[in-house]
């Protein structure tokens, strides 16, 4: 069974296609990505129409190229999968429509994905896939959540983020330092030449007994440090803030994640998401979790940031566990809002 994957939930056009193989993993054949990275740098983040407009050029490219790739024809795929939610309306909207058009065109049925859920399964297109059951850490843009999966399909939160993700926590007190967009990668770069212990920051609700993230706390920390350094901060100093905050966010989300490891009784760990592309949070979930005799599993770098492969992927794997059917009905509609819970 070919599976054909349209991700368009932000600001990354991809498409993708899997093939299901029975009850085994399934194997990515092709995908190809357009980041709209350098379309939003003018803006310091993502302009939602601009983003919208960009899917509906790149899409039909990308799916041809794609075929191109695998060496398949439009005829051969089976089933056409696409983000559902969550995400940007509008940008949802263009990929369910080219979606549902080209199943439609191809008298094929077709699935809406959860964007979390592809996340979340992305470790098993890897060189290392997991086995259930384990925990989860998803840090995915706005979202930073721990979850315990059973299996596909089978869900439950443990944590999740009251106000900032880790993700926008990275943005933001990025762009409190005068960063670029986007501006995740940017101060962990800069922060490779700073010392993390040159500023005393908060580790918001790290020790109140909960799985839930809060990272307002320490954007408003690094804000007050910025004021008090001033608009003439030496570059050393913006070194050391970005480093602190780095670390700050590390530690919160290695240490929740060690706590979750520990009520579950699990020994195993995924982390997915474009955060978890993160080297220093790399580094310190692969040491806390060896010690421990933990299993750590990372979609491969090139699959953390949104792509069609985790879509295509969570689509197959979903209908080989018989927890979703795909339909011909092309009447779609998209969630911007969306619990995984509820997938």
């Amino acid at each position: 069974m070919l599976i054909l994957g349209v991700e368009s939930s932000c600001d990354e056009s991809g498409v993708a296609l899997v093939e299901a193989r029975g009850e085994g993993v399934p194997r990515l054949l092709a995908h190809a990505l357009h980041s709209q990275i350098e379309m939003h740098q003018a803006y310091g983040g993502v302009v939602p129409e601009l983003a919208s407009r960009d899917h509906i050029r790149r899409l039909v490219p990308l799916a041809r190229e794609v075929l191109a790739r695998a060496g398949c024809a439009a005829s051969q795929i089976d089933v056409v999968a696409y983000t559902r939610g969550p995400g940007l309306a509008g940008a949802l909207l263009v990929g369910a429509g080219l979606a549902c058009a080209l199943a439609a065109a191809l008298d094929r049925p077709v699935l809406g994905v959860h964007h979390l859920e592809g996340h979340l399964l992305s470790p098993f297109l890897g060189a290392d896939p997991p086995e259930f059951p384990f925990v989860a850490l998803l840090v995915s843009g706005g979202h930073t959540q721990l979850m315990r999966v059973d299996g596909v399909g089978r869900y439950e939160t443990l944590g999740e983020t009251i106000d900032d993700a880790a993700g926008e926590a990275f943005d933001k007190c990025a762009k409190l330092l005068g960063l670029g967009y986007p501006g995740g990668p940017q101060l962990a770069r800069l922060a490779e030449f700073g010392d993390p212990d040159a500023f005393d920051l908060p580790r918001p609700l790290l020790h109140n007994g909960t799985l839930d993230f809060s990272f307002a706390g320490l954007k408003t920390a690094v804000l007050t440090q910025v004021k008090r350094l001033g608009p003439n901060v030496c570059e050393q100093d913006r070194a050391n803030l970005a480093a602190a905050t780095q670390a700050a966010i590390v530690e919160v989300l290695v240490k929740k994640s060690l706590t979750a490891l520990r009520q579950t009784g699990l020994r195993r760990l995924v982390v997915a998401g474009g955060v978890g592309a993160n080297k220093l949070l790399r580094e310190q979930l692969n040491r806390a979790c060896e010690r421990r005799g933990v299993r750590v599993h990372y979609p491969e770098l090139a699959l953390c940031t949104d792509n069609g492969a985790m879509i295509a992927l969570a689509a197959a794997m979903r209908l080989q566990a018989g927890q979703a059917q795909a339909s011909r009905d092309y009447a779609f509609d998209v969630w911007p809002r969306w619990a995984l819970e509820a997938a």
